[in-house]
């Protein structure tokens, strides 16, 4: 595996501790991926197969509405992680999808080797439930976000903490993220400055 690859899979899972040995074969269980622009990577009602860290290119993960409209859920983007999450951990058919808006390289590993590294080390325990804690406070934070806030302040909220990556992505997507109408976020984007 290439070296910045291994930096890269280091970092993310920087609270684990691994001897040579471990740490060799926790890098050869990730296989590299490569998606086209718009292409799917996870179809709602199949299987999560991978766990993914982002090596570069963005991905929406989104649900359709009875009209048929992608309602958008999240990103993840260049060091974050990738994946239909509650369908890889219990192997139920997913209801979302999740889709390379950019063309995009991931890392993936199996469930068998993911869960593998839970079995012989202590630390992904530990790991696991800052990572989980984690994404449970952000959507959290996420709903209040949208329960209290304006369409104005929403997007300025968003765009303040959002990296580059997130930018430059169709509008049609970030309007759908932040509950809004395209020409909502078109409008805000012409006369806000955040």
């Amino acid at each position: 595996m290439v070296s910045s690859k291994a930096t890269l899979l280091k970092s993310f899972f920087k609270d684990i501790s691994f001897s040579e040995e471990q740490e060799e074969t926790f890098l050869s269980a990730w296989q590299e991926y490569s998606f086209k622009q718009n292409e799917l990577i996870t179809e709602a009602g199949s299987l999560e197969k991978k766990f993914y860290v982002v090596v570069d290119g963005v991905q929406a993960i989104y649900l359709l509405n009875q009209r048929g409209e992608k309602v958008v859920l999240g990103f993840s983007y260049a060091g974050s992680p990738s994946g239909i999450f509650d369908s890889f951990i219990h192997q139920k058919p997913a209801d979302t999808f999740l889709e390379a808006l950019k063309p995009s390289t991931l890392l993936g590993i199996s469930r068998s080797d993911y869960l593998g590294f839970f079995e012989n080390n202590p630390d992904f325990d530990k790991w696991a439930h800052h990572f989980f804690r984690d994404i449970l406070f952000g959507r959290l934070f996420r709903e209040v976000e949208l329960l209290t806030l304006s369409a104005e302040e929403r997007y300025i909220a968003f765009m303040q903490r959002c990296p580059e990556a997130l930018k430059v992505i169709p509008q049609k997507y970030l309007a759908s993220y932040l509950n809004m109408k395209p020409e909502t976020f078109s409008r805000l984007r012409a006369s806000v400055l955040y």
